[in-house]
């Protein structure tokens, strides 16, 4: 059975396993950690992957959570905790451990796709000061639904992506029918085609300009 990836059953998953994981001293640390990312379920569901299973099969607690890097929506995250920095790559998709960071766990596969040219740099970078993950409503270089940063093209479907005919939000206006000649989008070969034609056209990348307006308002609040 799939595990629930909403906010409030992220929480309480989390506190349930901090009642085990986390040692009483260093509650209060690992309580505010969580705080600071109440909003933001990637890095939720990060912390309920590293308290439900601990590197270390013991007591441990999470102190802070640094960015290695992010490419098309996936983050490469380290958490930093009270026993080690262990990497685990972070997309809406899931959570997958891969181990110490100093023991360069990334696979050839994944460090091609980050375009590191070896292991050690990978190493390198990720034993190195990092910058701290930052919530994805507050960061506005980054495509709030699908992640995108500035300048890179969002996924298809996003609702965020401006529509290169009319200017208007993509998924919502007339414009992908009117290219294909109908009604609705009922097919694989009718997106893929569509896919072609807007490819055709030029797609407009994501810029901090597209973020929904409830969001810049949050932003500027904080």
């Amino acid at each position: 059975m799939r595990e629930a990836n909403d906010v409030k059953s992220l929480l309480r998953d989390i506190r349930r396993a901090m009642d085990y994981a986390v040692p009483e001293a260093q509650r209060a640390g690992a309580d505010d950690l969580v705080d600071q990312y109440r909003d933001d379920r990637l890095a939720l569901m990060l912390l309920r992957e590293f308290y439900s299973f601990l590197p270390e099969a013991a007591e441990d607690w999470a102190r802070e959570i640094l960015r290695i890097d992010r490419r098309q929506g996936i983050f490469l995250l380290a958490l930093a905790s009270g026993s080690g920095r262990y990497v685990y790559l972070v997309s809406d998709e899931g959570v997958e451990f891969h181990g110490d960071v100093k023991d360069g766990c990334l696979t050839d596969e994944l460090l091609d796709f980050f375009g590191y040219g070896s292991a050690d740099d990978f190493v390198r970078k990720a034993t190195g000061e990092l910058p701290n993950y930052e919530a994805l409503n507050q960061d506005v270089e980054l495509c709030p639904v699908c992640h995108a940063a500035s300048g890179e093209y969002h996924e298809l479907g996003c609702v965020v992506e401006i529509c290169p005919w009319c200017g208007g939000q993509l998924v919502h206006c007339s414009c992908r029918h009117d290219q294909l000649g109908v009604d609705s989008i009922e097919t694989e070969a009718q997106l893929l085609e569509f896919e072609a034609i807007l490819e055709e056209r030029g797609r407009i990348p994501y810029s901090p300009e597209q973020r929904p307006s409830f969001l810049q308002h949050e932003s500027e609040e904080e």
